[in-house]
């Protein structure tokens, strides 16, 4: 069959060396464009270009690929579109560091054109070394489609977008209080903002009244703030406080009068019941401010620092002004107390700096609209089906609890917003295109939110706007998206109501979500612990099919998976076993082709239940596949491959190969090579790379593993009997092994057997294969019978069909074995016992199903036969 012969021992980088390049140049990865058959389209999420991906990318591709693999082998018209995000905020402050390290230049220096030039570089850069990385994890995607979300298209997409959404009244621009990365100087909305627990404090001061009636006490964690406040703010029925309401008093340190004000905010049971009040540096205080007129004044410059607004403080950073006030209100008499405490603080996801609440002009998307349709979408059949389920609540209860989305970002790098300010009158124009008399106008110098761009992803990728473009009619919507469940408030969300006011569709048929990949301790990896895993790391040193074997079978759909070496070692092992038993099964097959494969004649157990076991694999693998459950599916493929082919079906094939029956021969072979084939490609999703070799040296019409059919369940293969016989043998072959090993008795000493089987059919059965009992067991005298009588002094073992006698002359110890057969006698009696307890329960015997409760008595009376048969052995042993 084939004349290449494979090495001794899988070597993952002679296996994997050239073949993503021939799969590329064969365009195996290329939708095959037939309009007969059903399509089948996932987008990839795309990349940040910031660097190189991380294991949570790998593993994230690799259920990809798993997928659109194993529905290309189905016979879908599949796409895979790959592609990669521009990723404002974090690209920008890569090429910024690199600019001060390197030349010692920043932004500024270089101007926005010289310096958005330099960032199209690093892209350019970086998303060749993701290219590259993809080609070693194998993953099948069709390069041609491949997109930017800063290309041409894509930015006619976000352009439109913006616009429709302005004309409707969906984007406004206004001046609130918004979350601010005082380190990057732009805005974040609210899902940039990572919660830690900081130590602070309650700083309590006290506010003299103007009429020297007395003073106020109030707390507050940030006393810096005081220097913006406009009105300290007590609650309306608070009666401690009526008569303060529309009074003054004078702000400690700065000496400015202000009002005291009445409002439902305030929570009187919290603190004083006293607040102060800074409408621009707190989104509460901003409410209030509206209500009651306030003056907003910001004491802070985009960096951090105060601002001429906070007098001699101007100049110092939030933490020196915080220590320098409560000093001087120390030195005032104004600091009652300071109370430490933990609170939880904001942070920017991108640079980790405490979010500053700021006042600031920015570009806004209502969201109540849009999430309602979004919410509403979920209880028809075009709903987004979410996998695990529970996460649909978790989507849920973000879009009802949305607040209005900053989409505004103050850098170089990202959409430009399509919108210009007349240079006299102020008026603003948005659109498509710039305005035609475009030297009076200004265009906005802030960039769109990433997220607002890749929101539009499953379907600007595929042509959108232009709704006649081949691809957006046939592959939108697409099938499935897999992404970790850290990104569904960032991502899916959006995706799923950006695309139905867009499309009037939803983006996806399934959401797959996945977890994080920690290390062994259970933590996140991070560049802080120094715990993080280079995925090309691995490849190099175990391959990529090892890393996708682990990746794709490590957990459950939704949950987390822990990083261990030794998996990816008993991976490498998995492969190992697979690369023999090919190895084997090749080298056996002659000058037999594939061609001649005939398994119609099949008439052995050994093969009927091989093929049966095949089959049951198949149906498992596949509905395994189609729940996202492929933990589940990697192990029904590990057990059929690991236990049932290799370690049973080619050893028991040795028997009928190194024997003279020339037909049993060639049906013995064809099993082997058509069971190699069906494996190869179940196996093939998982593990391109090594199937694909060892699929190579079968001659097939196919020219690629790839495009090979995927298998199917062929019921007149399925012979559950004589798997049932064959079971049977096999449990009296281990119980017998496991006998001699239990026992120091060495595998090669012949014994004496003898087998009382429960009926004639396993009679016949046994006597039918004793050329295997001869060789796994390795009798010295062997009976079988239905009716035999018990040996003294004899061992009894327990198969599946009957009982086994191994006479104790020169085999155990005594005492060793009436040990172990009390021991087994009082597990049997422990089984009986039960069965009578449930049989004996009314309630059991009325409401059960008869063939539940017939099947509780059987299980009684083969319990107490059990029992009975290891008493009668215990009384002659102690005779």
């Amino acid at each position: 069959m084939t004349t290449v012969e494979m090495p001794n021992k899988y070597q993952p980088h002679e296996v994997e060396a050239g073949r993503y390049d021939k799969w590329l140049k064969q365009g195996v990865f290329e939708p095959n464009g037939d309009k007969g058959v059903e399509p089948y389209s996932i987008v990839i999420p795309p990349p940040n270009v910031t660097g190189k991906l991380h294991l949570g990318h790998a593993w994230d591709v690799t259920l990809q690929d798993m997928l659109i693999r194993q529905k290309r082998m189905q016979g879908y018209d599949t796409l895979w579109l790959p592609g990669m995000d521009h990723a404002g905020i974090a690209t920008q402050a890569k090429v910024e560091a690199k600019l001060r390290k390197e030349e010692g230049l920043s932004r500024y220096d270089l101007g926005r054109e010289k310096f958005v030039e330099k960032t199209w570089e690093w892209k350019e850069e970086y998303a060749q070394t993701i290219r590259n990385q993809w080609a070693k994890m194998g993953i099948s995607v069709d390069y041609r489609r491949e997109r930017f979300t800063l290309d041409e298209g894509l930015s006619k997409a976000v352009r439109k977008v913006f616009v429709d959404l302005y004309n409707k009244g969906l984007i406004y621009r206004g001046e609130y209080i918004i979350n601010w990365d005082p380190v990057f100087q732009t805005a974040l909305s609210d899902i940039e903002v990572i919660y830690k627990d900081d130590k602070g404090a309650f700083y309590h001061l006290s506010y003299p009244l103007a009429d020297g009636s007395g003073s106020l006490e109030l707390a507050t964690t940030r006393p810096e703030t005081l220097l913006g406040d406009t009105a300290v703010a007590v609650h309306p029925d608070d009666d401690r406080y009526k008569d303060y309401v529309g009074k003054t008093v004078i702000l400690p340190i700065v000496g400015r009068e202000i009002p005291v004000i009445a409002d439902e905010y305030v929570d009187r049971e919290f603190g004083t019941g006293v607040v102060k009040i800074t409408p621009a540096h707190d989104p509460n205080d901003f409410a209030v401010g509206n209500r009651h007129d306030l003056e907003r004044i910001n004491v802070m410059n985009p960096d951090g620092t105060m601002n001429e607004n906070a007098g001699k403080y101007q100049g110092m950073t939030r933490e020196e002004c915080r220590k320098a006030i409560v000093e001087d209100l120390k030195a005032a008499g104004a600091l009652v107390k300071i109370e430490e405490m933990v609170h939880s603080v904001g942070h920017s996801e991108r640079s980790d700096a405490v979010v500053e609440p700021r006042l600031s002009t920015q570009w806004f998307v209502k969201m109540a609209p849009l999430a309602k349709r979004a919410i509403e979408n979920q209880k028809t059949d075009e709903r987004v089906d979410f996998y695990p389920p529970r996460f649909e609540n978790t989507f849920l209860t973000w879009m009802e609890n949305v607040h209005d989305w900053v989409i505004s970002r103050q850098l170089w790098w990202g959409h430009q917003i399509p919108a210009w300010y007349h240079k006299k009158t102020g008026e603003i124009y948005v659109g498509m295109e710039e305005p035609e008399d475009a030297e009076n106008w200004e265009q906005e110098s802030d960039v769109l939110d990433t997220w607002f761009s890749s929101a539009l992803w499953p379907f600007s990728t595929m042509g959108w706007p232009d709704t006649d473009q081949a691809d957006y009619k046939r592959y939108f919507p697409t099938n499935t998206l897999v992404t970790g469940y850290d990104i569904i408030f960032f991502w899916v969300s959006r995706m799923i109501f950006q695309s139905l006011e867009f499309t009037d569709q939803r983006p996806f048929k399934n959401v797959l979500i996945h977890g994080l990949i920690r290390d062994a301790q259970g933590r996140k990896m991070s560049k802080s612990l120094g715990n993080g895993v280079d995925p090309m790391d691995v490849v190099d040193q175990y391959g990529a099919d090892a890393l996708r074997w682990f990746l794709a079978t490590g957990s459950t759909p939704g949950q987390d998976i822990r990083y261990y070496p030794e998996k990816l070692e008993a991976a490498w092992n998995f492969i190992n076993k697979i690369w023999n038993a090919s190895r084997y099964a090749l080298m056996n097959l002659g000058e037999m082709t594939y061609d001649e494969v005939d398994i119609s004649q099949v008439d052995s157990i050994v093969d009927q239940w091989i093929l049966t076991r095949l089959n049951e694999t198949i149906a498992k693998v596949t509905d395994r596949f189609n729940h996202f459950e492929f933990g589940e599916a990697g192990r029904a493929l590990y057990h059929f491959i690991w236990d049932d082919f290799c370690d049973w079906y080619i050893e028991m094939s040795k028997e009928v190969l190194q024997g003279d029956d020339e037909e049993a021969k060639k049906t013995t072979r064809s099993v082997l090579a058509y069971t190699l084939d069906q494996m190869l490609r179940l196996l093939h999703p998982i593990m391109p790379f090594v199937t694909e070799e060892i699929w190579q040296h079968i001659p097939h019409s196919g020219e690629s593993l790839v495009t090979a059919a995927y298998p199917t369940v062929q019921e007149d293969q399925m012979n559950e009997e004589a798997a049932k016989q064959m079971e049977s043998l096999i449990s009296l072959i281990r119980a017998i092994r496991t006998a001699r090993n239990e026992n120091n008795v060495a595998p090669s000493k012949p014994i004496d057997i003898r087998v009382k089987a429960k009926d004639q059919a396993t009679v016949t059965m046994l006597e039918e294969n004793t050329n295997y009992l001869q060789r796994f067991a390795r009798p010295k005298s062997l009976v079988i019978a239905q009716d035999t009588q018990v040996p003294d002094h004899a061992m009894t073992l327990f198969f599946d069909g009957g009982e086994i006698y191994l006479p104790l002359a020169g085999f155990i110890n005594l005492e060793e074995e009436i040990a172990r057969l009390e021991k087994e006698a009082t597990k049997w009696q422990k089984e009986v016992e039960r069965v009578e307890k449930k049989l004996a329960n009314q309630g059991f015997v009325a409401n059960a199903p008869e063939a539940v409760v017939e099947a509780e008595r059987q299980k009684g009376k083969d319990y107490q036969a059990k029992l009975e048969a290891t008493q009668a052995c215990l009384n002659d042993l102690k005779v």
